[in-house]
């Protein structure tokens, strides 16, 4: 009985009821896209970073990471490549040599990261092949070639063929030079890694520096990034003299970045589902306000306050109830076309997102576990929002209230 008057009521004013309805509908449908929208953008830093740039793991001395300093190479190094590129977990390893210096041009000078990569595990590791717009990528025959980001290009007023000459501090401390011809032009999605790093053959930048061609850096990549963190504890354990980081040690901020989205977004949700409360509240209160005869009606004949309360907590139930399935639904609906097609920025935050790192297409992503939490969430929102006209109605003097014109 309770429930058929509770339905009848909410379609007594079908306006009233219908705005309601539509405005729970596009909460929920700007909450859920909206969520999809950051997971989406997250993961897919996530995995840009990994397939990129600093893959699932690397390897260096243990104080190399201190200052840089190139004479802090890995001894040995490549035969630790070997055994771990013949293990069957493990897609791609390379290894690096790597220092920082001045990179010139004859129009311009500026502080460069230069990599020294053996071309094809590169290129398993990173895919840098490509990501190369103009020229083409190293080849392990090239001497003396370079490839740099289209920004640094740009800023040298350098091209195809130029010639490049890069400076800096060998194993000794001494100040070196190098001269090298443009093979190829990258560009990335990461603005920083576009303006400051510069790529050769590891013999040619490790003859300069006289590591006697061993590598300062090993990346792997993983074939299941389940196993990373079990992978690296036995790698560290193998080599205890070299240090071994996860992508989650190397990038601390991508690693909070991904711990700490669930909560962010709940909270994020439950703002915007308050917000949506204060809407329902209003409606409700002036749905009884409007009834307050009619109510008085009720609790004249007998209506108790517990089937009040009820009869009022329903009506708003029942609102949500029919919102929930069209909002999720819609929410669904758009960021399953987005997750396929993408959500192209690139006319508008494209430069902002490469300062970050972040690509100006985004493919919303949201697994199924949210839309249930949603769905709870505003079942709770519903019944706290109930609350407030149920009480106001229950407060109401039945005398008073047949009296009330």
């Amino acid at each position: 009985m309770l429930l058929s008057i509770a339905w009848k009521n909410i379609w007594r004013n079908k306006v009233r009821s219908l705005v309601v309805i539509t405005a729970v509908v596009l909460g929920l449908w700007a909450g859920a896209f909206i969520l999809a929208y950051v997971f989406g953008m997250i993961n897919q830093r996530l995995e840009d970073a990994i397939g990129n740039e600093i893959s699932h793991f690397q390897i260096h001395h243990p104080e190399f990471n201190r200052d840089y300093d190139p004479k802090f190479y890995i001894v040995n190094s490549q035969d630790i490549i070997r055994g771990i590129a013949n293990d069957p977990k493990v897609r791609g390893v390379s290894g690096r040599v790597l220092v920082y210096g001045m990179v010139g041009s004859a129009n311009n000078s500026l502080g460069g990261k230069f990599i020294g990569i053996d071309p094809e595990s590169e290129d398993k590791v990173t895919q840098f092949g490509s990501s190369i717009v103009e020229g083409e990528y190293l080849k392990p025959s090239d001497k003396n070639r370079i490839v740099i980001g289209k920004k640094l290009a740009d800023k040298l007023k350098v091209k195809i063929r130029s010639k490049i000459v890069l400076t800096f501090q060998d194993v000794q401390g001494d100040i070196v030079a190098g001269g090298f011809w443009g093979k190829g032009i990258f560009k990335s999605y990461n603005s920083g890694l576009e303006e400051s790093n510069l790529y050769v053959r590891n013999e040619d930048l490790s003859r300069l520096l006289g590591t006697g061609g061993e590598a300062h850096e090993i990346a792997v990549l993983m074939q299941d990034g389940d196993q990373v963190d079990d992978y690296v504890a036995a790698t560290a354990v193998q080599y205890t003299e070299l240090l071994v980081q996860s992508w989650k040690d190397i990038s601390p901020e991508l690693r909070l970045m991904i711990e700490s989205l669930d909560q962010y977004m709940i909270i994020f949700f439950v703002i915007i589902l308050l917000a949506l409360s204060f809407g329902i509240i209003n409606t409700m209160l002036m749905a009884v306000l409007e009834r307050v005869r009619e109510i008085g009606m009720l609790m004249a004949i007998g209506m108790n306050k517990v089937r009040l309360f009820g009869m009022i907590s329903l009506e708003t139930i029942f609102m949500v109830l029919i919102a929930c399935p069209f909002g999720l639904l819609l929410a669904y609906l758009t960021i399953y076309w987005f997750s396929v097609n993408g959500l192209d920025l690139s006319g508008i935050y494209q430069e902002g997102y490469a300062a970050y790192g972040f690509k100006s297409i985004i493919y919303p992503k949201l697994e199924t576990i949210y839309y249930y939490r949603i769905m709870v969430l505003v079942m709770i929102t519903a019944v706290l929002a109930s609350i407030y006209p149920a009480i106001t109605a229950l407060r109401l003097d039945p005398v008073k209230a047949i009296r009330k014109i």
